[in-house]
């Protein structure tokens, strides 16, 4: 009898793994199918984002420029003094004259690294397996703005949480733990205000993060990119 016990709960948790992993491909499935479909994702190239980061009481104009998998370079204006981060698949660089910075500081290893991670524009969960990701479903949460799929993503040994809208199969929010400068920093941004531009990619408009609250008024896609611009 306890040896067909023992059986029956090994057998209930193989066949939880089972729909544990089933269910992370049907929410990544519906997520992708919420963003336009995979046609869709897969025709996007180039982004260029355009609005205001506010942090601190200030309103900080930032403009986005990516190329999917090449290069990203942000450009930020602040009190007069024009800043950028830029990065391509090999190096990375950060001017930021208002830090007192009188010349280019090239990117560590992992502000290269995590740099890398925001030129995929196509978004992590699109293709995943390819990229070299893995996922897992964790649990359906409880946020502000009602229930989310909770999925477990990695890669190379980082992981993240990606929470997706039970309701609108949308990404609403990440989390990480990540190293800054030697000191272990936790993460977190949400995502609002979801809407269609001119050629009918799905962006959210707003996103939340640690750092402040980023604002889009424009984002324009597949623009053509000259790519130097990822190179200081």
């Amino acid at each position: 009898m306890k040896t067909l016990k023992t059986l029956f709960a090994a057998a209930l948790c193989f066949a939880a793994f089972n729909v544990s992993a089933q269910t992370a491909d049907e929410i990544v499935a519906k997520n992708i199918t919420a963003m336009g479909g995979a046609e869709k994702l897969a025709s996007l190239k180039s982004v260029k984002m355009e609005g205001s980061l506010s942090t601190q009481g200030i309103d900080i104009p930032v403009t986005l420029t990516k190329v999917h998998l090449k290069g990203m370079r942000m450009d930020l204006e602040i009190m007069g003094t024009a800043n950028y981060q830029l990065a391509n698949e090999t190096k990375g660089w950060v001017f930021m004259p208002i830090q007192q910075m009188d010349a280019p500081q090239e990117m560590t290893a992992d502000q290269l690294k995590s740099t890398k991670s925001q030129m995929d524009i196509q978004g992590s969960l699109f293709n995943y397996k390819e990229k070299g990701y893995t996922v897992e479903y964790v649990s359906t949460e409880k946020l502000s703005g009602g229930d989310a799929y909770k999925l477990k993503v990695v890669k190379n040994g980082e992981t993240s949480f990606y929470f997706i809208d039970t309701q609108t199969n949308l990404l609403v929010k990440t989390t990480a733990t990540r190293e800054v400068n030697g000191q272990s920093m936790d993460l977190e941004t949400v995502y609002t205000d979801y809407k269609k531009n001119a050629d009918g990619f799905l962006f959210a408009y707003t996103n939340n993060t640690t750092q402040g609250n980023i604002v889009f008024d424009k984002i324009s896609t597949n623009v053509a990119v000259d790519e130097k611009i990822f190179t200081n």
